[in-house]
């Protein structure tokens, strides 16, 4: 699998702003009507390729921790591209995780440097600087794929 051009990252940026304002709601991804953090990566995962990937399963809030497993980093490997975290720029996504040694359960959009769009719990999917305490919770990263010509 391809990592994706700046183009394609510059589209997943632009795409990731259409999101801004809609509402947080777990298990959805609906631009303008509701989403969570997984929803949002999976609306603009279909935007870009006509379609989601895969359909995930219902899940739970606390469902990283429940099952102690990786499945977000897991259903992230299958689809996009893993780089280095450091290594992230914009159009590329990143995975948080909230305590050590718990699976990773939290996803944004890196749109500028320490910069991502994100939903979560109680707020609408917003464009927000990454503190430096969510900074060292930053697990994983991943780039989308270049979109098939």
């Amino acid at each position: 699998m391809e990592a994706a051009s700046a183009d394609t990252r510059a589209r997943v940026v632009a795409l990731a702003r259409t999101w801004l304002g809609t509402p947080y709601h777990h298990q959805a991804s609906l631009r303008g009507a509701g989403c969570d953090c997984l929803g949002l990566l999976r609306g603009v995962y279909a935007a870009l390729y006509g379609a989601e990937p895969e359909v995930p399963p219902p899940y739970t809030p606390s469902w990283a921790e429940d099952r102690g497993q990786e499945t977000l980093r897991d259903a992230a490997a299958r689809h996009l591209v893993a780089l280095e975290p450091g290594a992230a720029e914009p159009g590329d996504v990143l995975l948080f995780r909230w305590r050590d040694r718990l699976p990773a359960k939290h996803c944004g959009i890196v749109v500028a440097p320490s910069v991502m769009i994100h939903a979560y719990d109680g707020h609408a999917v917003v464009e927000t600087w990454i503190p430096p305490a969510w900074s060292r919770r930053i697990a994983y990263a991943f780039r989308f794929p270049e979109i098939p010509t």
